[in-house]
């Protein structure tokens, strides 16, 4: 088996184990045996109600949000040629969170529209980005500064949407740290269907990002119709950053850490890059969540604070490296 091949297996055990962890750790221990009891629809008691009540519909929130999470920052970061980008640097999470909260304020009814309002306003704010940093110079920090702009701008109107119509967003804070509290199957089943198609986009334009990461005048020269294909990259990335939003709230740095990290495992190849984000994403998320709900019981942080904690930190690294990098 080659190297590329084994770096994919692991990440996919690390899902599946994180996933199993996730159902399995908490205030009521379940064990293996009673898990799968619980899953086939035979488990009776306390444990099995809240795997599938409560752990089940958090698992499968945090492996959905994770690998989207992570697959659009890996296209983000080749679409913009901009290491340092990823759904929260840039605003995507930020515009989307704010389309949500507008669509529960106007229609607190229509849970489906959720992900396709959180869709719309990721992609709003991906081409905003896009735009102002292409009028502005498109070097990388003209671009993360957009960002920073437009995510502070995006979450006034948060803010200003709560203030008006108090209910728009139940758990608040959680959602604006990102937090998987409350998460239920009807949130995460049309979420989890976009986030599955724009992936499976993106696994069909991989030739195409490949060329996109050789720089805009060789993937011209190679017959890309490079301006094109960003918007529908961007948009497919805005996809997964907006089915992602809409179930976990306002998460950050996973989209950043976990590209970076698997790049220097697999390379730049675009489909295994792609595969092995999805992996690694929803193993990160998960794993993280329960560190969340379980270290510090009987009190539950938001997972988004977890995140924050480890993401920023490695954000700091990344822009002194990038710092470095200009200086050499």
């Amino acid at each position: 088996m080659g190297s590329k091949k084994k770096v994919l297996a692991c990440a996919a055990l690390l899902a599946v184990l994180a996933g199993v962890l996730s159902l399995c750790v908490g205030a009521v221990p379940v064990a293996p045996g009673q898990l799968l009891e619980a899953l086939a629809g035979r488990g009776q008691g306390t444990g099995a109600a809240i795997v599938l009540y409560v752990r089940l519909p958090r698992t499968a929130g945090c492996l959905a949000a994770g690998a989207a999470l992570a697959v659009a920052g890996a296209v983000i970061q080749t679409v913009l040629a901009n290491p340092l980008a990823s759904p929260n640097v840039i605003g995507v999470n930020a515009g989307a969170g704010t389309a949500v909260a507008l669509c529960c304020a106007v229609a607190p009814a229509a849970v489906g529209l959720v992900p396709v309002a959180a869709f719309v306003g990721a992609f709003a704010s991906a081409m905003l980005v896009l735009e102002v940093s292409r009028r502005a110079g498109a070097s990388r920090m003209t671009l993360i500064l957009t960002g920073v702009a437009l995510s502070s701008i995006f979450s006034a109107l948060i803010d200003l949407l709560v203030t008006l119509v108090p209910d728009a967003l139940n758990g608040y804070s959680d959602f604006r740290i990102g937090g998987m509290n409350g998460v239920t199957l009807a949130r995460v089943g049309p979420a989890a269907a976009i986030g599955a198609a724009c992936l499976a986009g993106v696994l069909l334009l991989t030739n195409e990002l490949d060329l996109l990461a050789l720089g805009s005048e060789t993937a011209r020269s190679l017959g890309l119709r490079v301006e094109r294909m960003r918007v529908i990259l961007l948009a497919l990335a805005a996809g997964l950053a907006g089915a992602a939003v809409s179930v976990a709230g306002l998460l950050s740095f996973v989209g950043l850490i976990v590209p970076h990290l698997l790049r220097r495992l697999l390379g730049e190849e675009s489909c295994p890059l792609v595969v092995g984000c999805a992996f690694g994403g929803a193993a990160l998320l998960t794993v993280c969540d329960t560190a969340a709900r379980t270290l510090f019981a009987p009190y539950e942080i938001p997972v988004g604070v977890v995140l924050s904690l480890g993401g920023g930190p490695f954000f700091i690294w990344l822009l002194l490296r990038q710092k470095g990098g200009h200086r050499r």
